[in-house]
């Protein structure tokens, strides 16, 4: 808006001295045609009724032009102005209620030219789409522009997708979206950095959140046998379209990969700056622990480890049977010890440790990365089976499958293996079962109902699985 200083013109004696001339020109006009008309014989008639006709004319323009100088603007699909037809109907219903929306992601690449992103935005509108967020990625050709849209339930993606191309948009992509995507990017990629911050395992699930749906592996540098691998990447990483490759600060790569979707120099350059924060910052595990109560009185603690539990695991190891030992890795027991430096680095997941009162390692659980799975793995010392840790542990490593937003959880274990089928089942999630020369393979869907985190405070169940196999060395 403009104020009503800024907008008045200022004087001018010309003007004021054209204004004068038109008005005294005027005034001898009219004097000329009175002398004309009044001297005739019906001339004081016809000069009233000129005057009457020029206030009534005058009356009827202020009346037409106070009605209509603040109409509203014409209604869609009334015939007078903009009418999008039977594609750009109003988002209400025929009752007056809002129709029923949903949000969708939306990614397509467009010219860099004046105009091209303006001609997305009125195929848009014209099917009654709100833009909610847009981002923008250059590239060395073009643009690749992302939204977060809001559109009428009734129209289907393949329409949408239809009108973006017609608008000049291509290699469009797009998929339904949740109330999760409304938060602004640079508002996650902070709390992203905040997660990797505080805990070096949120890396890769951080990155598959900041990059979508994608698969991430990290391949380490040693084998668990404790040879070179050869996996190395530059320290500046490498992207080649839809694979991304980065130097995992623990040693080897990160390799990230989305195949529907290929990676933008944007995208390449925030998931390289969380790996850099994870390296800057070093080795991390949050501390956390929990006191918990045996049926029999005796106490543990069940806390966060890492790899400098490293000789209190192989020392558990040493107290563990053949039996236990041999059902927990499905392989040699003598290379049990090998699996330790790979299960216990944050960088493939999470594990959780038990601790007698007299500092004692008895079991570990692990949460273990697998791609795009996401696996669950227990190992209690024998004299401690049977007495609620092995249940204990599932229980908080389902609690934080859920937290870091898996959709499912799966554990391989014998047949025989009771006990593990009793807690998977205890924990009241959707179980799918497979089992193939001995080996079963459970699989907890936990998007259907979300596991609670167990409370610190309550006894543990005596009724626990001894063991379980995962499917190692991976």
């Amino acid at each position: 808006m403009t104020s009503a200083k800024s907008t008045r013109r200022p004087h001018h004696w010309r003007r004021d001295l054209i204004e004068l001339a038109a008005l005294f020109t005027a005034v001898a006009v009219a004097d000329a045609i009175a002398n004309l008309i009044g001297h005739q014989p019906d001339g004081p008639y016809l000069l009233m009724a000129s005057a009457a006709a020029l206030v009534a004319t005058t009356a009827f323009h202020t009346w037409w032009a106070r009605r209509h100088s603040h109409a509203p603007p014409p209604a869609a699909g009334t015939g007078t102005g903009w009418d999008p037809g039977p594609a750009g109907a109003d988002a209400h219903s025929e009752a007056g209620e809002p129709a029923e929306t949903v949000l969708w992601r939306m990614r397509t690449t467009v010219r860099d030219t004046p105009g091209a992103l303006a001609a997305l935005c009125i195929a848009l509108a014209r099917h009654r789409i709100d833009i909610l967020t847009l981002q923008t990625h250059p590239l060395a050709q073009g643009t690749v522009d992302e939204f977060l849209l809001r559109a009428p339930a009734a129209l289907p993606a393949q329409q949408l997708t239809r009108e973006i191309s017609a608008a000049g948009g291509s290699s469009t992509w797009i998929e339904r979206a949740d109330a999760h995507d409304l938060v602004d990017t640079p508002t996650r990629v902070l709390g992203l950095a905040t997660r990797t911050a505080l805990d070096a395992a949120e890396l890769p699930l951080a990155l598959r959140q900041l990059l979508g749906r994608c698969t991430i592996h990290s391949l380490p540098a040693l084998s668990i046998t404790g040879r070179a691998t050869g996996e190395s990447a530059p320290v500046e990483g490498v992207l080649e379209e839809t694979v991304m490759r980065l130097r995992d600060p623990s040693g080897g790569v990160i390799t990230v990969e989305r195949p529907y979707l290929p990676f933008t120099p944007t995208e390449f350059a925030r998931a390289r700056a969380l790996v850099e924060l994870d390296a800057r910052l070093g080795p991390r595990v949050p501390r956390s622990e929990h006191v918990l109560t045996l049926p029999e009185g005796n106490e543990i603690t069940v806390r966060r480890a890492d790899r400098s539990d490293l000789a209190a695991a192989r020392a558990m190891h040493d107290r563990c049977s053949e039996q236990t030992l041999g059902l927990r890795y499905h392989g040699p027991v003598g290379d049990a010890d090998r699996y330790l430096d790979h299960l216990l680095s944050p960088r493939f997941g999470r594990t959780l440790a038990v601790q007698t009162a007299s500092g004692r390692l008895v079991g570990l659980g692990h949460l273990l990365w697998d791609g795009d799975e996401t696996e669950v793995a227990l190992l209690v010392e024998d004299d401690w089976q049977r007495r609620g840790i092995g249940s204990e542990l599932l229980g908080r490593l389902v609690a934080l499958a859920v937290e870091a937003g898996c959709e499912s959880v799966y554990a391989v274990t014998q047949a025989r293996n009771t006990g593990m089928v009793a807690a998977m089942r205890a924990l009241s999630l959707p179980l799918d079962y497979q089992i193939e020369e001995g080996t079963l393979v459970i699989t907890a869907r936990l998007a259907a109902s979300p596991v609670p985190a167990p409370s610190p405070a309550r006894p543990l169940s005596p009724h626990e699985p001894a063991e379980q196999a995962p499917r190692l060395p991976r």
